[in-house]
């Protein structure tokens, strides 16, 4: 989705940015490649929408031709020529483009150029900044209660211009108070502009008979705090049977009081009758 700076550094003292996955065979003198005018690394600068252009030089020191493989990761770069020979003692400089789509949000990017040949691969950084605002926006939707395990489900959206690394709190009220109150905490994950996730939260020990409503914020560097709420009623077998029995004993209770009262009653006295 972003762009493409390559650098593509020398074997000896590799410039920063620059990775020599293998060594030169012994004796031998090591082919190089890098962006024009010998840069630590390529950096490339537009807007979302623009195709940005660069060079990359490939030196061959050798007595004879060598054959370089050309690929980009992490963002689409086109060269002119994805595999090129370069003559003896010769240099050559191949273009390449970087397309910076249109949906490409602003900031930093990288990716990773590759040469490979003569055994040897060489990975290169990838510096790409895109011109445009930056804005930070995060929400949190879709939850829901597995009342079954007590299971939070829930998604989180980035429907901002920026990275994000979101923070989550959750917060449970029952009937008679709060019942799950987990403070902010780093979610193991990062979010890219437009992406999204669904994710549970675990809550091993719910209730077993209440009427409860969950309450999940998320946050985020720079992005206002994302709320959303769901309720759910528990009510499990053994809180039912529980409850059920207290309600029958309550009502056998009532009963006997009853008969109590209504067996010492008593009856009224004859109308003229003798005391």
């Amino acid at each position: 989705m972003a762009a493409v700076t390559a650098l593509i550094g020398a074997v000896a003292a590799a410039p920063p940015g620059t990775e020599d996955r293998t060594a030169a065979p012994p004796g031998t003198r090591a082919w190089t490649a890098a962006p024009a005018a010998g840069r630590p690394y390529a950096y490339l600068e537009g807007p979302a929408g623009s195709v940005l252009q660069d060079t990359l030089s490939l030196t061959n020191p050798g007595a004879r031709p060598l054959t370089v493989r050309l690929s980009g990761h992490g963002a689409p770069v086109s060269f002119a020529a994805r595999t090129v020979t370069v003559p003896a003692r010769t240099r050559a400089d191949v273009p390449f483009a970087v397309t910076v789509t249109a949906d490409t949000p602003p900031g930093e990017h990288r990716g990773t150029v590759r040469a490979a040949a003569a055994d040897r691969e060489i990975r290169v950084d990838l510096r790409l900044r895109v011109s445009g605002p930056r804005l930070a926006a995060l929400t949190v939707e879709d939850v829901h209660v597995e009342t079954a395990t007590g299971t939070l489900r829930y998604t989180l959206v980035n429907r901002g211009t920026t990275v994000l690394a979101p923070h989550l709190a959750v917060h449970a009220e029952g009937v008679l108070g709060t019942l799950l109150d987990r403070p902010r905490r780093p979610l193991p994950l990062t979010l890219r502009p437009g992406e999204r996730t669904t994710r549970t939260e675990p809550w091993p020990d719910p209730p077993g008979l209440d009427s409860v409503t969950v309450r999940l914020t998320a946050t985020a560097q720079g992005a206002a705090p994302a709320t959303a709420r769901a309720e759910a009623s528990f009510a499990s077998g053994p809180a039912l049977t529980g409850a059920a029995g207290l309600l029958l004993a309550a009502a056998a209770g009532g009963g006997h009081a009853l008969r109590r009262r209504g067996g010492s009653r008593t009856p009224p006295a004859s109308a003229g009758a003798t005391p």
